[in-house]
């Protein structure tokens, strides 16, 4: 229910509701992409027919939000938070939920000129008290004034701000029950924060990450127009989730400024019915749509069981592959999984981004699907050179292609000494552009050590060019070295998932300082769900042996208990607190003993 069903639910309970209608396709208005902020673009959206459209686990349509009831519901609520007292620049918490409510919140924020937080739901398995000290860590250091939450989170959510002093806690309904207050709606500083987005925290505390007006709109013209292409005919359907940077700026934000109909599912319910994103896809002719590599494998997967569900995905045209390190078999087995049943290939389409640059970075040319490069392992590891394999070399690595930087942004690899390297030498990938955050809210020091004043974003990642194409090969922070040799911790992770038993996600690995050598020993935590003796240690037994055998490496393997494993509010691993909590020795090992 809407803020707007909200405030009427009580005259209304004698009249019959007719069942919602999705949105058009089709807006009516011509496209535009360029706007000066995002109220602009609503104001635009709203003289046409498309919206948004929020779906159940069972497939069912929920609620529909067209444009122009999304200009109004949040002028409305904007009005309300004005009236709490809250003064342009303020910033409100939101938990993001997939829903109107939060979407509706989020704008009111920007006709009020307020700053909205997405905030994350709790994880499945997270539990209530670390669930309630992350939020509260985050209304802190955001220091917000407000704060919004679904009705099923509200008493979490009011636990993690008692004593905060906040002018509102509460739930969409609450809020909409409070007087409105007028107020003038200003004029957009572009140079001004749209939204604080917290960086998912892979390798640090999570950090307020403050985008403009003018980085938003960047951002969002450079995946709408120039890389995407959306055209007459084009409708979103998504799963990701709204506290994420490509849940919330490429499926909710871009939408909203190339007037773009979205049909959604929430992130927990594709999780247990991951099937239903392809049977939308089908069912309201969805043609763009993007998943991390876990979401085209989760798919692949249960089709390999015999689920495949009776779709059409013959006009799924952009299938976007980002958010983490893309493994191109992953993207071979869904092709080969759907193509029954229309999905092509070329509609694959790898990118490259990260919060800092507010999303996209890099995309890949439309229609030409997956394109890998793949290098001798031993130049790689040992020169960081990435030449191209023999076919007769058995050591290679196979890395993914992601790209053109978008329009008006600049890539460079760099080596230690800060210059710029030549093609097929793998270095720190910096960028520079108009979509760049401000910097990290309030953490000057951390901005500094990663935006230059030559406006230049270190952006942690290391990757090497091919011509004015990008490769990305993993995280700087997480690279381990034995031996002179350069392994990425992912590689040794996905190696590790094949062994029987072992499911994606299952495993961090790391080095730490051997205290009986001179060099670093590699580390590997596997989650192991059963308590049989024999079995956890054939399953030891069997990921030393796999990495000794593929990587020549020796390793050390520790079971930790299911769901053991520290991840960020967007389910990718927190390496770096694993290790740490492994060295302090806070990490549980072994839970059968």
């Amino acid at each position: 229910m809407t803020f707007s069903a909200q405030l009427t639910a009580a005259d209304d309970f004698d009249t019959a509701v007719a069942p919602p209608v999705a949105t058009p396709t089709a807006s009516g208005i011509p496209r535009r992409f360029r706007f000066s902020s995002l109220t602009e673009a609503i104001d635009y959206a709203a003289t046409g027919e498309s919206g948004l459209n929020f779906y159940s686990d069972r497939m069912a349509l929920d609620s529909v939000l067209p444009y122009r009831e999304l200009r109004t519901q949040a002028i409305a609520v904007a009005g309300k938070l004005r009236g709490l007292g809250m003064q342009p620049g303020d910033r409100v918490a939101l938990v993001a939920e997939t829903d109107a409510d939060f979407v509706i919140a989020f704008a009111a924020c920007q006709y009020a000129s307020l700053i909205p937080v997405p905030m994350p739901l709790p994880l499945a398995f997270g539990g209530h008290d670390a669930y309630v000290q992350q939020i509260r860590h985050m209304i802190v250091e955001a220091q917000a004034g407000a704060a919004v939450a679904p009705a099923w989170v509200g008493n979490w959510l009011a636990q993690a701000a008692e004593g905060l002093g906040l002018r509102f806690c509460g739930t969409a309904a609450e809020l909409a029950a409070l007087p409105e207050a007028a107020f003038a709606i200003l004029p957009t500083d572009p140079e001004a924060v749209s939204y604080l987005q917290f960086s998912s925290g892979s390798t640090r505390s999570p950090a307020g990450i403050t985008i403009t007006h003018r980085a938003l709109m960047a951002n969002t013209l450079g995946i709408a127009e120039a890389s995407l292409g959306v055209r007459d005919g084009d409708r979103g359907i998504s799963w990701l989730p709204f506290y994420h940077d490509m849940g919330l700026v490429g499926f909710l934000l871009t939408p909203m400024v190339s007037q773009l109909s979205v049909d959604y599912l929430a992130t927990r319910d594709f999780a247990r019915r991951p099937l239903n994103w392809l049977r939308l896809m089908d069912a309201n002719g969805g043609t763009i749509s993007y998943s991390p590599s876990f979401g085209y494998d989760l798919c692949a997967k249960r089709v390999s069981t015999g689920q495949m569900p009776e779709v059409d995905l013959s006009l799924w045209r952009v299938a976007g592959i980002g958010g983490d390190m893309i493994r191109p078999q992953v993207l071979r087995d869904f092709e080969k999984a759907f193509a029954p049943v229309g999905f092509s290939g070329n509609a694959f389409v790898p990118s490259y981004g990260l919060a800092e640059t507010t999303l996209a970075v890099t995309f890949c040319e439309l229609g030409r699907g997956v394109r890998t490069d793949r290098v001798d392992s031993v130049e790689l590891e040992t020169r960081r050179r990435a030449v191209p394999a023999a076919a007769a070399n058995l050591r290679q690595r196979e890395f993914m292609i992601c790209g053109r930087v978008i329009p008006d942004h600049v890539v460079e690899v760099r080596g230690e000494d800060g210059r710029a390297l030549p093609e097929r030498q793998v270095g720190q990938i910096f960028v520079r552009g108009p979509s760049l955050m401000s910097g990290y809210d309030r953490r000057p020091h951390e901005t500094a050590a990663v935006l230059g004043v030559d406006g230049w974003l270190d952006t942690g990642d290391l990757g090497y060019r091919i011509g004015d194409e990008l490769v990305i090969t993993g995280r700087s922070k997480d690279l381990i070295i034995i031996n002179g040799r350069n392994l990425w911790p992912q590689d040794l992770e996905y190696c590790a998932e094949q062994v029987a038993n072992v499911r994606p996600g299952d495993v961090a690995a790391f080095s730490i300082e051997n205290p009986h050598a001179d060099e670093e020993q590699v580390v590997v935590l596997v989650q192991c769900r059963s308590s049989d003796p024999d079995m956890r240690q054939t399953l030891m037994q069997s990921v030393s042996t796999t990495l000794r055998k593929s990587y020549g490496i020796a390793v050390h393997v520790d079971l930790v208990p299911n769901n053991a494993l520290p991840l960020t509010s967007s389910g990718k691993l927190r390496r770096g607190n694993a290790r740490k909590a492994y060295l302090e020795g806070t990490l549980r090992l072994d839970a059968a003993q």
